[in-house]
């Protein structure tokens, strides 16, 4: 028995960003993506490993090599909406969030289960890692495009960001194109 099982959902891969390596979170905007087991060429979170950071500050000092579980963010667009809709903004542009993927279809989408897979057409599979939080960084983007509007993004955001994800099957990814979710097949966790 598979311990991935299928679900109905099925995205749209409705915008696509190339986040150059470098201080600004800002993606690109791009119609395709070729993705490999370091994630995106040249991007910011590119690589098999990383330095730790905040996230897991409570397993490694900071700047231990670790597994890049965070290669990309993946965003939903129906969240993109409730969160500009939250900040008083007609819409929110994901290039300012250091999106890669921003898929439509998927609802709840930041609370799927971490290592559910998204697969497109081309085979490249994808893993969801967890909940991407809400952090400054997507708020100084957003302040010097909107001003009074940056400080805003993190509690519009709470729940809402998206998730990080790495890339299990590398392979290319296009505007337009379709990405079918599995999740775990197993009960939620009851300590």
């Amino acid at each position: 028995m598979p311990v991935l099982k299928e679900t109905e959902f099925v995205a749209e891969v409705t915008w696509l960003g190339h986040v150059p390596a470098g201080l600004s979170l800002r993606a690109q905007p791009v119609d395709a993506l070729s993705l490999g087991f370091s994630g995106d060429p040249g991007a910011r979170h590119e690589g098999e490993t990383r330095p730790s950071c905040v996230r897991v500050k409570n397993l490694y000092p900071q700047g231990t090599e670790i597994r890049n579980v965070r290669q990309l963010t993946v965003l939903s667009e129906e969240e993109l909406q409730e969160i500009a809709a939250k900040m008083g903004m007609d819409q929110l542009d994901p290039a300012l969030m250091g999106a890669s993927i921003v898929l439509r279809g998927i609802p709840d989408f930041t609370h799927v289960p971490p290592s559910s897979r998204l697969q497109a057409q081309s085979g490249l599979t994808i893993v969801i890692d967890m909940e991407n939080r809400p952090c400054v960084l997507p708020g100084r983007e957003i302040e010097a495009e909107a001003t009074g509007k940056g400080a805003g993004f993190k509690p519009a955001a709470q729940g809402r960001r998206g998730v990080t994800a790495w890339v299990e099957r590398p392979g290319s990814l296009s505007i337009g194109d379709t990405m079918k979710l599995f999740i775990p097949d197993q009960r939620a966790w009851m300590p």
